[in-house]
């Protein structure tokens, strides 16, 4: 059997990747030959790289990609839009709203807002007809919502000590009044995250050999507080 041209790039950590690689797994099972290739091995980055210079093409990961042909998928898709591109077919990029969502009122907000809220949201929703799943207004006003705004900005490797610990008080006194609210992260297991990250080449300690390690580990704790943002309907 040949080499395969399906090519599914990759990277560790990569959130969507892990939700699509049942995907590849089910159509490798099935008698596709979908290639796994990962980022992180330098060959396989500079393959990615020479494909989307030869076909002009831009995407993180997940990327699917046809070597011989260039079709290509961006982003995590399911199964059957897959199935798709590896018979060939050309995958339109999934619709992209037009504006952000209004965000709904915060949990015990006036009725009068609320009001006000379900207006805006029925606009964009109608300038938004073109999304699958839309959710009804009513039923976004069902869901837990926060009573506030989580405290502002997030622990990061540079915040002193002291910074740290005003933002934990506040987190905390966030986490007790919204109790209510499902997948929260714990205050300690942010801060912990943060203070494990190795230190920037810059700082004191600091080496450029940690430089790559720091960002993909700041990547990834970021990504996970901006789907509790999303959760939490402030993003």
């Amino acid at each position: 059997m040949s080499e395969s041209k399906l090519y599914f790039f990759y990277t560790i950590g990569c959130g969507w990747c892990k939700k699509v690689m049942p995907h590849i797994d089910a159509l490798n099972e099935e008698g596709h030959n979908i290639l796994k290739l990962d980022l992180a091995d330098g060959d396989n980055k500079k393959l990615a790289q020479e494909l989307k210079t030869k076909y002009k093409k831009q995407c993180g990961t997940p990327w699917f990609i046809n070597a011989e042909t260039g079709n290509d998928v961006c982003g995590a898709r399911e199964k059957d839009v897959l199935l798709d591109w590896i018979n060939g077919k050309e995958v339109p990029p999934p619709p992209k709203p037009k504006g952000p969502m209004p965000r709904p009122p915060f949990h015990g907000a006036k009725k009068k807002e609320e009001k006000e809220w379900k207006e805006e949201y029925k606009k964009w929703a109608d300038e938004n007809s073109h999304l699958p799943n839309l959710k009804s207004a009513t039923e976004i006003l069902t869901h837990p919502r926060p009573k506030s705004m989580p405290p502002q900005p997030w622990p990061n490797p540079g915040m002193a000590d002291k910074e740290i610990d005003k933002w934990k008080e506040k987190y905390e006194k966030w986490l007790k009044e919204n109790s209510h609210l499902p997948n929260t992260i714990p205050t300690e297991q942010i801060i912990n995250r943060m203070k494990n990250a190795p230190q920037p080449p810059n700082s004191p300690g600091g080496s450029p050999q940690v430089n790559l390690q720091l960002e993909r580990r700041i990547k990834t704790i970021e990504t996970k507080l901006d789907k509790l943002m999303t959760h939490l309907g402030v993003k």
